[in-house]
Parts: structure tokens; sequence; C-alpha cells
């Protein structure tokens, strides 16, 4: 297997289609290792928001293969929405509010289960805005789907149990 550099990965995957450059879309930023029915919920609320919606993945170049699992999840979920042109994925590294900006986007989403959740994001809100003028808006899961994080799923994959019912049905990973 050839290696792919960052550079490479960064030219295949954190391009973004130029109309969603143009101040309309709004990002939802995560590691979405892996993509969950939550995830998925929080997307279409905000499309009944936003006129299109950014997935984005962040990824610490630092670690080890982590611009590659990033590129694995880009392909993921632009299947999981390939159906759908108001949605484009892309995988970024560096700060999160940094890249919405460069990429005019006003503003940021992020999904809320529970109080401890809003505690963890207004801190993240709290720096971003301190840095750039992006704002952060929050936006609460259905509560049936708030027990769901991508941690659990992980936990749940790696003792064998599936995990198929918590991620959207064209996720490759569930299959």
């Amino acid at each position: 297997m050839t290696q792919k550099s960052d550079q490479d990965i960064s030219a295949t995957h954190l391009s973004l289609p130029e109309d969603f450059s143009s101040g309309e879309a709004v990002m939802f930023p995560g590691s979405f290792n892996p993509f969950t029915i939550g995830h998925a919920d929080i997307v279409e609320q905000a499309l009944r928001i936003f006129p299109k919606v950014v997935v984005a993945i962040g990824f610490n170049i630092q670690k080890p293969d982590a611009a590659e699992s990033a590129a694995l999840r880009v392909h993921e979920i632009r299947e999981i929405y390939r159906h759908e042109p108001r949605v484009a994925v892309c995988a970024y590294s560096g700060l999160t509010a940094i890249f919405a900006q460069n990429h005019n986007m006003r503003a940021m989403i992020r999904g809320l289960r529970s109080a401890a959740d809003f505690d963890y994001e207004k801190t993240l809100a709290d720096a971003n805005a301190e840095i750039s003028t992006v704002a952060t808006l929050f936006i609460p899961c259905k509560p049936s789907l708030a027990h769901i994080s991508s941690s659990m799923v992980r936990e749940l994959q790696a003792h064998g149990y599936d995990t198929s019912r918590f991620l959207p049905k064209h996720n490759l990973a569930s299959q």
C-alpha cells in the first residue's frame, strides 16, 4: 500500500465545493469516529435551519495515521449523504474556528445530549469567540438518541457487539 502524505490527503479531502464557502453553509465539526445516528439527527435538524451543512472531520496531524483515518471517515460520511447536495464532507487539521472562518462560515453547530455536553461545549464556544468571528450554535439531539455516543459505539464494537442500529444505514463501518 502506498503511504499518502498529509498533503495528498489534504488535496483530496480538505477541499470544499466552492459554493459551500459562500457564507451560507454552517459547519458541523467533530471527530465522528464513528458517525452515529445521533450525528445524522443533528445534520437533519441543521438542514431545516441552514441551506447547507459542512460535516468537518477534525484530525490531529501529530497522531500517526490520523489523516488516513479522517480520510476514511470522509469517504464513509460522503457515502451516507451522496444523494443530499446540501451536505458537504471534508477533513481539516488545526483550529476549528479558524478553519470555519477561512471558509467564510459564519457559524458552527454543536450537538448536545446533556447538561454535561453543554458545559464542555460552552467552554469551547467561549474560546472560539476569542479567536474568531464564527458563532457557535447548540442543537439538542432527540431525547431518544441522548445515550448514543461514538465512544459508546467503539466500546461495544471492541467487545464484538453489533452496533448497526446506532449507525446510519449507509455507513460503511457497519458492514
